[in-house]
């Protein structure tokens, strides 16, 4: 591969890398003790509501943190994988396949920055 496309790449990835880490910022915190990982924050609405109304706010509360939960888990595996091909940028490894060691096929790379894998150990 040559510089220029892995220049063209490292470029797009780090544009990626920016972008998941504003949608994770709009609901969750960077974990201070474990790298990588974010905290999804509870939602808090205004609470203003009594009885009733009180009761079924807090259910809303629970069921927005537990949707925005698997939306971080995604996230975080799509940044760990950029963050992964940006440290192959830097050592060389970056187009090769993790398990066969062969080139990750160059349509497949500029479709797919972050691809650990070639096709056909993909699909094995």
């Amino acid at each position: 591969m040559n510089k220029q496309i892995k220049s063209t790449l490292k470029k797009n990835l780090e544009k990626r890398k920016i972008s998941i880490e504003k949608q994770l910022k709009k609901f969750a915190d960077k974990d201070k003790k474990l790298t990588g990982d974010w905290d999804t924050r509870f939602p808090q609405f205004n609470g203003k509501e009594s009885g009733n109304a009180a009761m079924e706010q807090a259910a809303d509360e629970v069921e927005a943190y537990a949707n925005l939960l698997p939306v971080e888990h995604s996230l975080e595996l799509r940044l760990q994988s950029i963050n992964n091909a940006l440290k192959k940028i830097k050592t060389e490894k970056y187009g090769f396949c993790e398990k066969c060691q062969k080139k990750i096929e160059d349509e497949r790379i500029k479709v797919y920055p972050d691809a650990q894998y070639c096709l056909k150990c993909k699909n094995n």
